[in-house]
């Protein structure tokens, strides 16, 4: 057991599962390396929109989650361990209907505070592309 994180991979393993909203979503950590980081949604007929498709704001959560998760991966950890999401914007390439998805966020670029990433979210299965997204986190 972790007793204080030293990396960000070893925060985000402390955090995620302790997160209110992430536990809502359902999301559990995958996988977390230097600048990359994969995690899965169940799928949950809570966070549908219509039938059986996922809804779009559960996606656009999950992009901001693998942000989050991408920028702090391997990363050293600041003063203060806090962190934002400062901008963020997502396409929607197709449906998502009663399947599991995994959120793959990769770090393009780590400055001295702010880091630039992508995320792409696809189906669990096939890794069929659902919806890409690409944002900038504020770290410390």
């Amino acid at each position: 057991m972790i007793t204080s994180p030293r990396t960000g991979s070893e925060a985000m393993s402390l955090f995620l599962p302790q997160s209110p909203f992430v536990q809502h979503m359902g999301i559990e950590l995958i996988d977390i390396d230097e600048g990359r980081a994969r995690l899965r949604m169940p799928f949950r007929e809570e966070l549908v929109t219509v039938g059986d498709m996922v809804h779009g704001g559960a996606l656009a959560g999950c992009v901001d989650i693998g942000i989050m998760a991408a920028a702090w991966a391997g990363a050293r950890l600041p003063e203060q361990l806090r962190g934002v999401t400062v901008s963020m914007s997502i396409d929607f390439v197709q449906p998502a209907h009663a399947e599991s998805i995994d959120i793959i966020g990769t770090r393009l670029r780590a400055g001295r505070h702010l880091s630039t990433c992508r995320v792409d979210i696809v189906a669990t299965g096939d890794e069929r592309l659902i919806a890409a997204g690409s944002g900038t986190y504020k770290v410390g």
